[in-house]
């Protein structure tokens, strides 16, 4: 058997791919990727981009419902569910399609499209039965949908996140188990297009990693939208029962503590549960690398494994499993892998995430319940949106924008917002909090355009001064 010895091989494509793309061109080194599936990695293909592209139309949809509180008169609309499909299969296809394109148009970076795994430290094999060998590795290989052990759900035809983007119908009801972030937006789409949705949630709110603000006032909205079943953990599965309609259909039995049990039927059932990494998958152990008991690979400040010259980032890390924060990451990658005498550590300060479900949620930095639990001194400042102009003009009635800042210092410790274009709004925080020590002052001291909806920040920001 062959061996080919690289200077950088890179698993995985999607933030991986730019230092590939970087090392072989600006660098000159030889550069492998490795990728079984479609190029462009887990947020483009099945992941944050062609769940936001499903998203909006679930947006456009809501705003066609409220908008008779604008005086607006919609008689009729119709939902046409293969089109919405359709439309994102496009738009992604046409993407990776061109990443395929232009890198076997290339012999460096050079494209195995195959599966691999490790045979050695540094030694990977290629499911064509190529061994190749690198100096440089880096392991970029992210993670897949976490499928719990449920009595039964191994005999079912469930879907995950996966398979819920390329659904052919719309199911007329749908149960989800699970409570998290992708849990609540593929309920947000589905049910803003009239699927009649069960949410199965083992704790007693929905997102709970969020701030306790937020998790409590979110799931007393979705509690009002849809059949939410808190406190309840998933005993079994079954397919095939047919209902009192004579129908084939999911059965979900579930219980709560006290030892409840109950039935729900649907449709089509969704599994939700959390991502786990795809380390596995290349027989990791065999590399020597350390990974932790969930199978993330552990790493230093410099994102580098315990073996010298390989190096993770992303997902399959798990520090913090958004896109954007990947991206961060490669740029630290890059140059300690170019400059290994000048690595520099990763910051991690202001990392943000967003959840696009309706009503729209963003946060950085501590919750309130993280700020308690680690004992810090803090104070905190609540301004909801319809006390401000803009507020009252789209009449959001549900959202606010929640600081958590130091008492001593005016440092933000954390920013919380609910509601409309949260994702937009969180952004003045971030630059707050990334510059000039992070201070409160930083917003406060800012001219804000009246009305925008942005004054919510502003006011928010200013009320610990009070």
């Amino acid at each position: 058997m062959i061996m080919e010895k690289f200077d950088l091989i890179v698993i995985g494509s999607g933030a991986g791919l730019d230092i590939a793309t970087a090392a072989a061109e600006d660098k000159g080194l030889k550069v492998a990727i490795i990728e079984k599936s479609k190029l462009g990695g887990t947020c483009l293909n099945i992941g944050g981009i062609p769940s936001k592209l499903l998203i909006y139309s679930a947006d456009i949809i809501e705003i066609i419902k409220k908008a008779d509180t604008f005086g607006i008169k919609v008689n009729e609309y119709s939902i046409d569910f293969k089109k919405i499909i359709s439309r994102v299969n496009k738009i992604i296809d046409a993407a990776t399609n061109k990443i395929k394109k232009d890198l076997e148009g290339s012999n460096n970076p050079r494209l195995f499209s195959q599966d691999c795994k490790f045979i050695g430290e540094k030694k990977i094999a290629i499911a064509n039965n190529e061994i190749i060998t690198a100096d440089k590795i880096l392991i970029a290989s992210g993670t897949r949908p976490n499928i719990p052990k449920i009595n039964g759900l191994e005999n079912v035809n469930y879907i995950t996140s996966t398979e819920a983007l390329c659904l052919k119908y719309q199911p007329k009801t749908l149960t989800i188990i699970g409570g998290g972030y992708i849990a609540c937006e593929f309920a947000h789409f589905f049910g803003a297009l009239g699927t009649k949705i069960n949410i199965i949630q083992r704790n007693n709110f929905l997102i709970p990693n969020e701030d306790i603000d937020v998790s409590r006032k979110f799931t007393k909205i979705f509690s009002k939208k849809y059949n939410v079943y808190l406190g309840y953990n998933t005993e079994m599965v079954r397919y095939n029962y047919e209902n009192k309609n004579n129908q084939k259909i999911f059965n979900v039995i579930v219980k709560d503590k006290f030892g409840k049990s109950m039935e729900i039927d649907s449709e089509q059932l969704l599994i939700a549960t959390g991502r786990t990494p795809n380390s596995d998958l290349l027989d990791i152990e065999k590399s020597g690398i350390k990974i932790n008991e969930k199978g993330f690979i552990l790493v230093d400040e410099y994102l580098e494994t315990n073996i010298e010259g390989i190096f993770a980032l992303g997902d399959v890390v798990g520090k913090y499993q958004f896109k954007h924060n990947a991206n961060n990451e490669a740029q630290y990658v890059y140059n300690n892998i170019v400059n290994p005498d000048e690595k520099i550590p990763v910051n991690y300060n202001a990392i943000p995430h967003a959840i696009f479900t309706s009503p729209q949620i963003a946060g950085v930095g501590y919750t309130e319940q993280q700020l308690k639990k680690e004992k810090i001194e803090y104070v905190r400042s609540i301004c909801p949106y319809i006390q401000t102009a803009m507020g009252k003009a789209i009449e959001d009635k549900d959202g606010f924008v929640k600081f958590l800042i130091d008492k001593k210092n005016k440092h933000i410790l954390g920013c919380h917002i609910m509601g409309t274009d949260a994702s937009i709004l969180i952004h003045e925080v971030l630059v707050a909090m990334r510059t000039a020590e992070g201070k409160i002052d930083n917003i406060t001291n800012t001219i804000h355009i009246h009305p925008a909806l942005s004054e919510v920040v502003s006011r928010a920001a200013s009320i610990h001064n009070l």
